[in-house]
């Protein structure tokens, strides 16, 4: 999957808004105000490249995951290391190089969207499910 791919993929997400509160270079997805990804390119700052272990120019995402999937994952695909900037135990940072799936880098995105809706207000989800149905929201 690709920057352009991700970014379909996350705004088809219900109610799904792109903001920039950190800047620029760094898009930020969010249901309700909660953020539930982050999506960039990785830039030509060498502590970051160092830290991400890519190249200048790779595209780059933050999702929420459970803790025990977040270490599952990280072992299964080297692509996937703990949260850049984030909680290491709640949210990895996906590399998009190409060597893992689409298919589940669309189940991650999905994963992460369903955790931060499952932790709004109840009146908040509620109404979600209401208007969009439990099966667009959470992923098993």
């Amino acid at each position: 999957m690709d920057y352009q791919a991700a970014e379909k993929h996350l705004l088809e997400k219900p109610e799904a808004i792109k903001d920039y509160p950190f800047g620029p270079d760094v898009a930020v997805f969010k249901v309700r105000h909660k953020m539930f990804a982050t999506l960039g390119v990785a830039g030509s700052d060498e502590n970051a490249l160092k830290a991400l272990g890519v190249k200048a120019g790779t595209a780059t995402m933050n999702l929420k995951c459970d803790p025990d999937q977040a270490l599952a994952l990280r072992d299964i695909f080297p692509a996937v290391i703990p949260g850049y900037h984030m909680n290491k135990r709640h949210w990895n940072t996906v590399i998009l190089d190409d060597s893992i799936p689409s298919g589940e880098v669309a189940r991650m995105i999905d994963h992460s969207y369903g955790l931060v809706v499952n932790g709004l207000p109840i009146a908040e989800r509620q109404a979600l499910e209401l208007r969009y149905g439990r099966e667009k929201l959470y992923v098993e």
